[in-house]
């Protein structure tokens, strides 16, 4: 009876770890794209994103926005590699001031006459913002 029980004991765990690594494989597989941020200090000059996931190859974009939550001017991006991207830090081309509302948002690298040169402009389609089911994929921060 002890070893029918070591045995039984053996495969339920085997069939535990199994469970868990597949179902970290399919959260991996269905990981959806976005952008994650919190509020932070610009005092110098950057903004971060915590994490960005993109299904290809383009930029973190970062927008002046205010209550009404339109896209303004941008004043930061950064590259962003396809798949999961950690801690993106967007360098600051204008002033930002402490209270700013900022919009963090994923634009493509498609469209634009040059690869790896953000061309994009307010309105523009060069290297213009991303869509996931008709809504631009961004985050709203407030600089600190």
């Amino acid at each position: 009876m002890k070893k029918h029980f070591k045995t039984s004991a053996f495969l339920a765990a085997a069939l535990v770890s199994t469970a868990l690594t597949s179902g970290t494989a399919l959260a991996d597989d269905h990981a959806k794209t976005g952008v994650w941020g919190d509020d932070q200090s610009v005092s110098e000059g950057t903004v971060t994103a915590k994490k960005v996931i993109t299904e290809k190859n383009g930029w973190l974009v970062v927008h002046r926005t205010d209550e009404a939550m339109k896209p303004g001017p941008v004043v930061g991006h950064a590259p962003l590699k396809k798949g999961k991207n950690m801690d993106v830090a967007a360098i600051l081309t204008e002033e930002v001031a402490a209270g700013d509302m900022l919009m963090l948002m994923i634009h493509s690298e498609d469209g634009g006459m040059k690869t790896g040169v953000f061309e994009y402009t307010l309105g523009a389609k060069e290297d213009g913002p991303i869509r996931m089911d008709g809504k631009l994929v961004m985050a709203t921060i407030t600089a600190k």
